[in-house]
Formats: C-alpha cells, structure tokens, sequence
C-alpha cells in the first residue's frame, strides 16, 4: 500500500524527469539559453536533492548515522504525565497540596531533557528516591564511582538550568 511519502516521491520524479527533458531540449551553444540551462540545472539539483531526503529519512550527505548529536539517546519530556503522580503518597504521609506552575512544569521538562536516561535514572533514584549510590549501582550493574559521575553531571545540569 503507497502511502503520502510514496506518492509525493513519484511526483517529485514526474516533474524532475519533464525538467531534465527541458533541460535537454535547449540549444547549449546559445549563449541566451544560458542562464535557462543554469535555472534548470539548479531545479533538478534541488528535486534530486529533496528526492533523496524523503527517501532515506535523513539529510544527504550526512555518512556518521545521526543528524543531530545524540539523537537517539535524548529524549524531551513534552508531557508531564510521565512524572509519577505523588499526591496520594503526599496526602497519606499528612503534606500539603502538591503543585507546579505550567513555567516549573516546562523548568523540569528541560532539566530532564537535557540528562542522559543513566544520569536521569541515577539522579531520581539518589534525590528522589533516597538510595543509596551502592544501592543503585548494584540495581542497575555498573561501579559505584559510574553513579556518582552520572549523578554529578546531572546535579550540574540542573544548577545550569535553575541558575
């Protein structure tokens, strides 16, 4: 089944195909054909360029496998459904009402974003969590000295973010 991408690709070649007939079709020792033959050149430049973007999913050219430095490993936290809701915890332990503004919401959504998953991970677990960093490197199988870096790095962005 051809899906928008698909059908949009086939285009894209109908048309860069009807330029590169143009293309060929005009008189190259005309010296008024220049500046035509250099548009359309241009154009099918362009075409082939976009073409080869939809294709791959990815900017041409591009040969180190990610666009963006540590695409894959930084995930943004557009919602904040993900924090576990405390309340009820709150409210049985005897504390007062819970509540974040909509500008400390998108404070901790940045905050969180812009840690690695180890070092969120690693920084819950130690300030939100209590445990200790033995405890959480045996948990998650790495050296106590790799949690303390993690949770360092994550506790100096956090000051980089609330400064």
């Amino acid at each position: 089944m051809e899906n928008w991408a698909d059908q949009l690709l086939q285009e894209y070649e109908v048309g860069k195909k009807a330029l590169t007939d143009m293309r060929d079709g005009l008189n190259r020792m005309d010296p008024s054909s220049a500046q035509d033959l250099t548009q359309i050149n241009s154009m099918i430049d362009s075409m082939a360029y976009s073409m080869d973007w939809m294709s791959t999913g990815r900017q041409p050219g591009n040969y180190r496998g990610a666009d963006i430095k540590s695409v894959y490993q930084r995930q943004y936290f557009e919602s904040m459904d993900l924090i576990p809701d405390i309340q009820e915890q709150l409210q049985d332990m005897g504390a007062k009402q819970l509540y974040m503004t909509q500008e400390e919401k998108m404070i901790l959504s940045q905050i969180f974003g812009a840690m690695s998953m180890r070092e969120r991970q690693c920084y819950i677990l130690h300030v939100g969590q209590k445990m200790s960093m033995s405890k959480i490197a045996e948990e998650i199988g790495v050296s106590k000295a790799t949690v303390q870096k993690y949770i360092s790095r994550a506790k100096e962005k956090v000051l980089e973010k609330v400064s």
